[in-house]
């Protein structure tokens, strides 16, 4: 996959208005148009329009994001003789950081002789970070009061994407220097795991919009383009789309359903302990035999580390049965925030962000919202 070069917004109109032709195929020389059939330039495939309706509803699922105004953390901690090192509260952006969060994490490691660590949490931050340990000669005991596919990691989109990560304006030159580096890692390690079918592939994003600007939530594709390929702005006329504006690029996509066993499975291949065991205090993280003790417990910190700090942020989610011909993704357009992912477990709808609400249970009027609006764009798609 090659990168693209870094993009500013006015260079996207100049590739929106370059790409234009080939972003509409039909018409004839007589300058009579004719049905337009919309292909995506980056594929040539043309755009097949999603069934969208409540009578294909498979289940729906709630999740919790664990956010931090100030962004995640990854700090050693000294609790007598036992070291514990922080890696928890990445928001929206779990997945999307997990390889460099974790190997910030793991950097902060002494050279001890008694190279056995424990994990705390069975979602993909304590995998990451439990495969980097491994890598790196440690033996590792994973802690997790659940386990895939029950953790909050398995209710993600998986969208490659650093969304809510952070408050923007909050974050210090200290942290933002850490999470760009953590980024990068994350990015290269999934990029070199793409199509080998272990549930990391390229996948087209549309943002749709009302505005030429896009909303500020993807200040990601302004600040770091070359992680997000093809940028282009597109007019109306330029896609099948009922709103006027759509942002095109390519991202990464992982699909936790594939991902989270498959990791789970090399570690118990390199020797590796999964126990399904909760912490109930700190008195429980301190009788640990290992040494070193590293917390990616997620919210769980708010509890067991007494992280105010941490917020929950309830996230909803609708699956239809998956359906090969919608192989691209879609953002917003409508009522509340929506979300279209095409994955190998259905075709997954959201969503919801509620900050500061944490019960489990699905609500049907969400449900039918998120169905209701995503119907209604697709239906008014032009193909």
């Amino acid at each position: 996959m090659t990168v693209a070069r870094t993009f500013n917004r006015r260079d996207w109109l100049k590739v929106a208005a370059a790409g234009s032709a080939s972003a509409l195929l039909g018409g004839c020389a007589t300058g009579i148009r004719g049905p337009v059939e919309y292909r995506r330039p980056l594929s040539l495939r043309p755009f097949a329009r999603p069934n969208i309706d409540m009578s294909l509803i498979t289940h729906t699922r709630v999740g919790l994001r664990p956010y931090r105004p100030g962004g995640f953390v990854v700090k050693g901690e000294r609790f007598g003789d036992k070291l514990v090192i922080h890696n928890y509260g990445h928001g929206g952006g779990g997945i999307t950081m997990s390889w460099g969060s974790s190997m910030l994490a793991v950097r902060e490691l002494p050279d001890l002789a008694d190279k056995r660590a424990a994990v705390l949490g069975g979602g993909i931050m304590g995998l990451t970070t439990a495969r980097l340990l491994q890598e790196r000669g440690w033996s590792v005991t994973i802690h997790a009061k659940a386990l895939s596919p029950d953790t909050t990691s398995d209710v993600a989109g998986g969208l490659w994407a650093p969304t809510s990560v952070f408050r923007l304006g909050d974050e210090t030159p200290e942290f933002l220097a850490q999470f760009v580096e953590a980024l990068r890692y994350s990015h290269d390690v999934f990029s070199k795991q793409a199509g080998r079918g272990i549930g990391v592939n390229w996948v087209e994003n549309y943002y749709l919009s009302r505005e030429r600007n896009q909303p500020r939530d993807f200040y990601y594709l302004d600040r770091w383009p070359e992680l997000f390929p093809s940028i282009a702005e597109l007019s109306p006329g330029e896609h099948p789309f009922s709103a006027p504006y759509a942002l095109r690029h390519l991202s990464l996509l992982i699909e936790p359903a594939i991902y989270l066993p498959r990791l789970m499975g090399e570690i118990r291949q390199a020797g590796g302990t999964i126990e399904q065991r909760e912490m109930r205090g700190l008195d429980d993280v301190l009788a640990l035999s290992q040494p070193v003790v590293f917390n990616c417990t997620g919210l769980g910190a708010r509890e067991l580390f007494g992280d105010t700090e941490l917020t929950p942020v309830r996230g909803q989610l609708a699956f239809m049965p998956a359906d090969e011909r919608v192989d691209y993704v879609t953002h917003g357009s409508g009522e509340g925030l929506l979300y279209m992912f095409p994955r190998a477990d259905g075709i997954l709808l959201g969503g919801a962000y509620e900050r500061g609400a944490s019960h489990l249970e699905p609500d049907a009027t969400t449900t039918e919202r998120i169905v209701r609006e995503h119907g209604r764009q697709a239906r008014a798609m032009r193909v």
